[in-house]
């Protein structure tokens, strides 16, 4: 034999192993406490209060036996029948389901009180066990996802969603909070307190860009969940992205992401756009600009959005999943403090396929909940109505809560609930004194967690793709859904203030464009 060639085999195989990283992965034993598994358990049938403790931190599939997980569902089973917890009872229970030889008959289960004289210190054992169950689990998802990764046909997008939704799934599932005592939850609540006391302004959380609206909520507040809904063509998308805009350009400059499961990213930028510019959002789309109106465009619109924290991502057919992944990365790279969602039906829960459209929803509202929660970030979700709005007689066309489309799970988890109604939607075109109400539009509170329930009065300019205060656009009836008006100084004599001449009477121009002086069609009432 060989000596020489054979030792050349030998280090050329030890050099192969050293890089096949299925050897390296799968030729080691994983991560387990065999011991501590059986102390628990034994821990759990010596004292009656040792399960109330475990089950807190631990499930079955956490235990590395099969014949340990199965105990631990038989004592949990007991409990949830209220009996007690002892060889005795476990032994009964697990011949009931037909599985005690299937654990090693009555001696295993005898032999586990052996292991563990008391209770004392059953929640450090307990935690190891979570920590090799952990260990375990991300040896399985890496190895999922390095499978997956070889195959020429994964979208790598996907890849990474998938990957970090299971990684969410294991901290989600089994790294839960613990209690906090009063005293430590009172320090942090009078610290807020005084931080609120000493502020300068009254909007303690992302503005809204609306005076009158933000007096009610004093701002979207963190981890609240706010459902805006309204008929469709109504003006929830346009309202939403003055939302964005106002919070991206207020003097805090929130930075917002905004999904879209409608419209392109290119057509959300073009109604902000037409927002900033005031430039009819018909002539942006269609491209029929005149020299000033590009200027107009280019100085009062893309300069001063070019630099507005807003992120926008328009993938279609979202899920839930893939919207909280994106969500936590925009989060940790872009430290966003606001998420729109535009519209909450249209997104998917990733169920399966027994899973009715009602059970979905729920999923999906009660997860951007918890998100919501997670990030410490407001989330506005935009949300359709049924049409039991149309069928209700003349003059009650208001939404109401009953109203919110296919679960009432919605109007459960929402901190606040907000409907937007326009009276000219239903031909409404005079308010009960015969005064015009074009552009009129009622942003009605339905639903305030923490605070109180009213209808805020603004003016849709939707040909604009902007909403205004009522006061902003009322001046003696000349605003009239045409853009908004603003006092200018003039050249009158007398050296009065800007915005008045000599004799006191104030100017007004209007904002925008030359255009102006163009008829108002259908185009004007258009929701775009």
């Amino acid at each position: 034999m060989d000596l020489t060639n054979l030792n050349k085999d030998r280090k050329n195989n030890r050099r192969k192993g050293s890089l096949d990283l299925s050897t390296m992965v799968y030729g080691k034993v994983p991560p387990q406490a065999k011991d501590l598994e059986e102390a628990v358990l034994g821990a759990i049938m010596l004292e009656k209060s040792a399960f109330d403790t475990v089950i807190e931190i631990l499930k079955p599939e956490c235990f590395y036996l099969d014949a340990n997980q199965r105990i631990y569902r038989a004592m949990q089973s007991l409990q949830q029948k209220n009996q007690p917890i002892d060889i005795l009872t476990v032994v009964e229970e697990l011949k009931s389901k037909v599985e005690l030889e299937m654990v090693g008959g009555p001696y295993y289960v005898t032999r586990l009180t052996n292991a563990v004289v008391s209770s004392a210190n059953i929640e450090a054992h307990s935690r190891i066990i979570l920590q090799k169950f952990i260990q375990r689990e991300l040896i399985r998802i890496s190895g999922e996802i390095i499978s997956d990764s070889y195959e020429d046909s994964t979208d790598v997008f996907d890849l990474l969603d998938e990957a970090e939704s299971k990684l969410f799934e294991i901290t989600n599932n089994h790294l839960r909070k613990n209690f906090d005592s009063i005293d430590s939850v009172l320090v942090k609540t009078v610290q807020r307190i005084e931080d609120m006391r000493h502020r300068t302004e009254d909007i303690t959380g992302v503005p809204s860009g609306f005076p009158s609206l933000d007096k009610v909520t004093y701002g979207w507040q963190p981890s609240d969940l706010i459902i805006l809904a309204a008929r469709p063509a109504v003006g929830k998308t346009a309202f939403a992205l003055n939302l964005v805009r106002n919070a991206a350009l207020s003097s805090k400059q929130v930075p917002v992401a905004f999904f879209s499961l409608e419209m392109s990213s290119a057509q959300l930028v073009q109604r902000v756009l037409s927002a900033e510019s005031e430039i009819w959002l018909e002539k942006i789309s269609r491209g029929k600009m005149e020299e000033h109106e590009m200027k107009q465009l280019y100085a009062k619109g893309i300069q001063k959005l070019a630099q507005a924290p807003i992120y926008i991502d328009d993938t279609a057919a979202l899920n839930v999943f893939e919207l909280r992944a994106k969500a936590r990365r925009l989060k940790n790279k872009h430290n966003i403090g606001m998420i729109i969602i535009d519209y909450l039906q249209l997104m998917s829960g990733g169920g399966g396929k027994n899973v009715n459209r009602e059970q979905e929803i729920s999923t999906i509202s009660r997860n951007l909940k918890t998100l919501a929660k997670e990030l410490m970030i407001p989330i506005i979700a935009l949300s359709q109505l049924s049409r039991a709005v149309e069928t209700r007689k003349e003059g009650n066309k208001m939404p109401q809560l009953s109203d919110l489309r296919e679960s009432g799970a919605i109007e459960q988890d929402a901190d606040m609930v907000m409907f937007i109604y326009r009276p000219e939607y239903y031909d409404i075109t005079s308010n009960e004194m015969g005064e015009s109400n074009k552009g009129e539009t009622h942003v009605r509170i339905a639903k305030h967690r923490n605070g109180s329930l009213e209808t805020i009065k603004l003016r849709a300019q939707l040909h604009i793709q902007k909403f205004v205060e009522m006061e902003e656009d009322d001046f003696g009836g000349l605003g009239g859904g045409g853009g908004s008006w603003r006092p200018v100084p003039t050249d009158g004599g007398g050296g009065g203030a800007q915005g008045q001449d000599g004799g006191g009477a104030k100017l007004y121009i209007q904002a925008g464009s030359k255009m102006n002086d163009m008829p108002f069609g259908d185009d004007d009432d258009s929701p775009f």
